[in-house]
């Protein structure tokens, strides 16, 4: 069992990391690995399903310019494969006074950013999009969009497979060593020894972990974030027709609790974010030791809470407190109700955070040998997944010499 080209993680990043080396190198062999039964199990099958546009993102960032390519890439992507999406827009709302600047500076960034179509819009406009919505004003943004992200991430790895019968994808098949030699490297695995000439790590919540198993001496860690979501009842759906957002926070990683509509027809708000204590933790009270030692014993996790402890404090009280997260709701739709809303699903985001605390580090793609690591792909990471892909792909023919 030995291929070219390993590629770690079966998320959406690491499928489109898949299908774009493939096609760019047709006569590779090229193995995907992820350790849970299906694909896409974790942040990506566990977002918002929004097709972000670029709006918040800082001009020239590897953020900024692989969401924006990454966007219009995956948008014709789910149009030749017919892969469930809507290009519907969205309108990001100010409730106060108090956010007009940074609305102000979101939606200058937005035109720096070259976003098709986006303006401002006045509150009786914004009623025109949202109804029920009560604002003081917003932002009209028609190019983002809702989609199936498994759907997508499954069609990448099977027009990957489809493209050299000698590639070959195994799931519930964790990588748990790594053996460095001269020609390859030997990956141990759940289900036995493979090896390969080069490897690429798109591992998400265990990016870091991967990281030093491969020998890389990486001062940041991983820090998982859940976000809970509530669903609209089918009486109350009405009140949302796409996808309503607050002015975000600029001074946290998170855009807020916002209003999406899914592309199965479900109305989902959502989600905070609060410390887990398990990566891989879905429920409230979901532990791990290792993970919550690991991160406990981090400084940058402490800096983190002491410089955002109001905010922190603020997160916790609402994930436990349905009339908390509902008056957060209302802020922007006034007229819901504790009957219009009942619990949903929940996701984990990974975060790379800094020995300083600090969250809003760029995607980062490091190079180790042979290998090429994805350590840092939050949001809007699944949006820009092809355009991350091919970046890889084009990276790995300088490195590896393909």
């Amino acid at each position: 069992m030995k291929y070219d080209i390993a590629v770690v993680g079966g998320g959406i990043v690491g499928a489109a990391t898949f299908y774009k080396l493939q096609k760019k190198f047709p006569n590779l062999s090229i193995v995907l690995f992820e350790k849970e039964k299906v694909l896409a199990d974790h942040q990506t099958g566990n977002n918002s399903g929004v097709i972000h546009s670029g709006l918040y993102y800082k001009p020239g960032s590897l953020k900024a310019r692989n969401c924006i390519q990454g966007r219009k890439e995956l948008v014709q992507f789910a149009k030749d494969y017919n892969i469930a999406h809507d290009v519907c827009g969205k309108v990001v709302v100010a409730t106060d006074q108090s956010e007009l600047p940074n609305m102000d500076k979101i939606f200058n960034t937005g035109l720096q950013n070259g976003i098709e179509g986006i303006e401002k819009i006045t509150a009786d406009q914004v009623k025109e999009i949202e109804p029920h919505v009560k604002s003081i004003g917003g932002i009209w943004v028609p190019v983002t969009g809702i989609i199936d992200f498994r759907g997508a991430t499954e069609k990448m790895a099977e027009l990957a497979l489809a493209a050299n019968p000698q590639s070959a994808m195994h799931l519930e098949c964790e990588v748990q060593g790594i053996e460095k030699g001269e020609a390859s490297s030997t990956i141990f695995t759940s289900k036995g020894k493979f090896e390969a000439r080069y490897l690429v790590f798109c591992a998400g919540l265990q990016a870091d972990r991967l990281a030093r198993k491969d020998g890389i001496a990486l001062k940041e860690q991983v820090v998982g974030f859940r976000g809970d979501y509530y669903e609209l009842t089918p009486e109350a759906k009405h009140k949302v027709k796409n996808l309503i957002y607050p002015v975000p926070n600029p001074d946290f990683p998170f855009l807020g609790v916002h209003f999406t509509r899914m592309t199965n027809g479900e109305i989902e708000c959502g989600p905070n974010a609060v410390f887990t204590f398990k990566r891989e933790g879905y429920g409230k009270t979901d532990f791990s030791l290792r993970d919550t030692y690991d991160a406990l014993t981090y400084k940058g996790t402490w800096k983190l809470f002491f410089n955002n402890m109001s905010f922190g404090i603020n997160e916790y009280r609402r994930a436990f407190s349905k009339k908390l997260f509902l008056k957060t709701l209302q802020r922007m739709i006034p007229s819901l109700t504790m009957e219009d809303i009942h619990p949903g699903r929940s996701g984990v985001r990974a975060l790379l955070l800094a020995e300083d605390g600090d969250t809003r580090d760029d995607f980062r793609i490091e190079y180790h040998g042979n290998s090429i690591h994805v350590l840092n792909a939050p949001s809007p990471a699944a949006t820009a997944s092809l355009a991350i892909g091919e970046y890889i792909a084009v990276e790995a023919e300088k490195h590896f010499n393909l």
